[in-house]
């Protein structure tokens, strides 16, 4: 198409050379049809090529003053005709000037100024004795024709500029609004990360105090319970170490599956720190589908912060955790059979208020990591100052919600239970 040709052409050239190039051409058309010297009553002279040359020198004002280029284009036509100087047609010298007002926005002025010249030319030359088929049957249909023409490419090109400018403001849109969806689900993720990261240690550190503190009583006086304690500790901080590494790795390459790091498949792993502490633990899965990546994540980790909670305060010897999967939802429980969750801190405390994960300090903002003190200013891993909500059960109702589940932690008839209800598919 000549727009789209057209179009090319200027964005590849600055404005002023677009401009100047039409200003010549406009110039060089006009005075070749003067030098045809048809009609008139003088023969051109200098003056007559001048005021060609003034015609396209107009078209460097164009994009600035449209209105006054198309204003002055018409009169110097008709004071050109005044003259006496031979016949240049009507939409020849105006046609330039009419593109360009209706390129920049002037419709109107640029339709009410080719019908005003129109008429004015119809009305003078009738009025001189020229015959009216000739002039309106003849010519006027090539003038209207013309100055149409050349309107209606002023617009069209005006139309697919504003197109292309919002195409591509939706476009910048578009991109803004992705780069903020990508900087939300990288704060999501982020988020969930460091949560998974703070129940992994939170578990391992408590393990490691318990069992360090086996091991110290029996120093000396039991060795086979003290390298059976050493032995525990040892295999619980490898498969940290694992799971950290696994972690990073997620982090390396996010599109990997969440399943690869925790999973409730591995619910099996929490039986063992259970049994060191003198607690039996009872599952019971009856999932039958593949879960959803991040139910099965956070059903992990909640089904672990709840053993942690059991193997730190209740006075138990048996729990039984259960996660049923009846295809709308997960459902998890895990009761233990004791009297109370009452050492180190209340029911609703992970690792009792003030104490962290050994002896006397914890996962808090204030101390060092060295002998006697923890990651912190002894405060324990949601005991009310750790990580995130900084309680343990406030930690698993945080998880159960974000999936658009819910969690409930109380004492029952049987021990205190933790109970939750995962959606298998996200709630709007």
């Amino acid at each position: 198409m000549i727009e789209e040709r057209y179009g090319q052409a200027l964005r590849r050239l600055p404005p002023w050379a677009v401009d100047a190039l039409i200003g010549a051409g406009v110039a060089l058309i006009v005075s070749i049809v003067i030098s045809a010297g048809q009609g008139g009553r003088q023969s051109p002279d200098a003056i007559a090529h001048l005021w060609a040359v003034g015609l396209g020198a107009l078209m460097l004002a164009r994009r600035r003053h449209p209105v006054t280029v198309l204003a002055v284009t018409a009169l110097g036509l008709f004071a050109y005709y005044a003259a006496g100087y031979p016949a240049v047609g009507i939409a020849v010298p105006v046609a330039a000037a009419l593109f360009s007002a209706a390129e920049f926005g002037r419709l109107v002025h640029a339709v009410v100024t080719a019908t005003v010249v129109i008429a004015v030319s119809l009305f003078f030359r009738l009025a001189e004795g020229d015959d009216f088929s000739f002039v309106v049957g003849y010519e006027l249909a090539g003038h209207i024709l013309l100055m149409a023409a050349a309107i209606a490419l002023g617009d069209s090109l005006r139309s697919r500029r504003n197109a292309q400018a919002g195409a591509r403001r939706i476009a910048e849109l578009t991109a803004q609004r992705y780069r903020q969806e990508a900087d939300a689900r990288l704060h999501a993720e982020r988020l969930a990360i460091a949560r998974d990261l703070h129940d992994s240690i939170g578990h391992t550190t408590s393990v490691i105090s318990l069992h360090a503190d086996v091991a110290r009583e029996s120093l000396g006086r039991d060795e086979s319970q003290t390298r059976a304690a050493l032995d525990l500790i040892k295999s619980t901080t490898t498969r940290t170490m694992s799971e950290l590494r696994r972690t990073v790795a997620l982090l390396r390459t996010p599109d990997e599956d969440a399943r690869s790091v925790v999973s409730l498949s591995s619910v099996d792993t929490l039986r063992e720190t259970a049994a060191a502490a003198g607690i039996e633990i009872d599952i019971e899965m009856r999932v039958t589908a593949e879960l959803p990546a991040t139910v099965d994540a956070s059903a992990f980790r909640i089904v672990q912060e709840a053993v942690t909670n059991i193997v730190k305060h209740s006075r138990g010897t048996r729990a039984r955790i259960t996660a049923l999967d009846d295809g709308a939802v997960l459902r998890l429980s895990v009761v233990d059979d004791g009297p109370g969750q009452v050492r180190d801190g209340g029911p609703d405390h992970d690792i009792g208020p003030g104490h962290g994960i050994g002896p006397g300090h914890g996962i808090g903002s204030g101390h060092g990591v060295g002998p006697g003190h923890g990651i912190g200013s002894g405060h324990g891993i949601g005991s009310g100052h750790g990580i995130g909500s900084g309680h343990g059960i406030a930690g698993m109702r945080e998880r159960a919600e974000t999936l658009g589940g819910t969690l409930t932690a109380g004492r029952e008839s049987a021990g205190f239970a933790v109970r939750a209800v995962l959606p298998l598919e996200r709630t709007s």
